[in-house]
């Protein structure tokens, strides 16, 4: 199962990270570990590229930047998920109002009855230091990544 996000970066003049923190019941009342980088499934013979644009517009309800990527290779959760990740530097890029897509799920569990949430709830800028506390484990390769491409250019 392989998912594509995009990270986006700005240095400010610290290095920050956008992050997402996920919606739903599970994550409601997890701060730390309960952040993403805004990512989702690829779809048919979809490339990577394209499916971390759309995906990021479906989580964030706000296209992704038109700026230059650069791919950062995957990462893979203790899960075995296999994240592709898309790094942009994006000093502008701010969201006035989130309008993340939805999903259904069985809530409360074992109840029959199907409930609608948000696919985020929160994304906004961090430094590096915090989305360290903030992101899930899997995904801090994307970070160690990141940091190693800036340090080379």
């Amino acid at each position: 199962m392989t998912s594509a996000g995009i990270l986006l970066f700005r240095r400010s003049p610290a290095l920050q990270v956008f992050v997402a923190h996920m919606g739903g019941p599970f994550w409601a009342k997890r701060h730390e570990q309960a952040w993403s980088i805004p990512k989702g499934l690829l779809e048919g013979d979809e490339s990577p590229r394209v499916a971390a644009m759309r995906e990021f517009a479906e989580e964030i309800g706000v296209p992704a930047p038109s700026v230059d990527y650069v791919d950062l290779g995957t990462v893979r959760a203790s899960s075995g998920k296999v994240l592709r990740v898309f790094a942009a530097e994006a000093p502008d890029f701010e969201v006035a109002e989130l309008r993340p897509g939805t999903f259904e799920m069985e809530w409360p569990p074992r109840s029959g009855r199907t409930a609608e949430f948000p696919e985020v709830d929160q994304a906004r800028w961090a430094d590096v230091a915090e989305a360290r506390t903030l992101l899930v484990k899997g995904q801090l390769a994307a970070l160690d990544r990141l940091e190693a491409h800036l340090a080379a250019v």
